[in-house]
């Protein structure tokens, strides 16, 4: 723990998003043992990973952001506000751009620009949306936590890896058990479903670099990530979660995603 914490924050977040791509390729490689998840069991995992990832906007993002916003040529509130609102909308132009399709529906019902794209890449696509923002907020919290603000701390920053990790397993399933149902072999839908993961490393890396440079930007930095990632639990992970019979139970595991994810960001931030 010592030679991580002597590490700049760039590799700090470079580290942690590497373990959270690495819990989505362990997701993923499920395909070798089951060609198929019950629905339950995966509404439920999709419930869990909604529950933590709110969790994690608000204890690990958007309370330090509001907490860095005090005393500032602001009310505390802006920063946090307009953070949080340009990370939806961003969320929202990216959705409206990219090419993705998501589980469960037919290809007829992918979103974003037309394309001509196989059910495999667009499935991808769609997961790889979910990690955009969570490989983000991994690597601005890393970049608070070097600027040794009261409201962030190297801890939070790991719990929030942690939990961010913990969300990603389910995700990796979700791209590479559809995969595997429609006929396609084993080890094409392991490699598909890691490598939805893999764009996590990228935004950690990003997102601890732009805050490193500018600490000015912190919570405005902190918001965005949770905005975009409350854009993305409202928009897919809840409704994907709800739609196959299984609402109550999914609802409950979101409880309990959320539960989780605050414990580790109290008990550990």
């Amino acid at each position: 723990m010592e030679t991580f914490k002597e590490l700049n924050p760039v590799a700090q977040a470079l580290c942690a998003t590497g373990f959270t791509w690495f819990v989505t390729a362990l997701g993923a490689a499920t395909v070798f043992s089951s060609k198929k998840i019950k629905q339950k069991l995966l509404d439920g995992m999709l419930g869990f990973a909604g529950g933590v990832m709110i969790a994690a906007s608000f204890w690990s993002l958007l309370a330090p952001a509001l907490e860095m916003g005090e005393g500032g040529s602001f009310p505390a509130w802006v920063p946090a506000s307009v953070g949080f609102l340009t990370g939806g909308l961003f969320l929202r132009i990216i959705d409206r751009i990219l090419p993705h399709l998501h589980i469960g529906l037919p290809i007829e019902e992918a979103e974003g620009i037309h394309t001509r794209w196989k059910k495999s890449i667009l499935l991808v696509l769609a997961i790889t949306l979910h990690n955009i923002p969570e490989g983000l907020a991994v690597g601005v919290a890393f970049g608070a936590a070097a600027a040794h603000h009261p409201g962030a701390s190297l801890s939070g920053a790991v719990a929030l890896a942690l939990g961010i990790g913990l969300q990603n397993f389910p995700e990796g399933m979700a791209v590479s058990m559809p995969l595997r149902r429609e006929g396609i072999s084993a080890a094409k839908s392991f490699w598909y479903g890691q490598l939805s993961g893999m764009v996590e490393p990228a935004a950690g890396v990003l997102g601890a670099a732009v805050v490193v440079s500018s600490q000015a930007i912190l919570p405005y930095a902190l918001s965005f990530a949770a905005g975009a990632m409350i854009f993305v639990v409202v928009e897919e992970v809840i409704p994907e979660s709800q739609q196959s019979g299984y609402a109550d139970f999914a609802t409950l595991c979101c409880m309990l995603g959320f539960t989780v994810m605050m414990i580790l960001d109290v008990a550990l931030g």
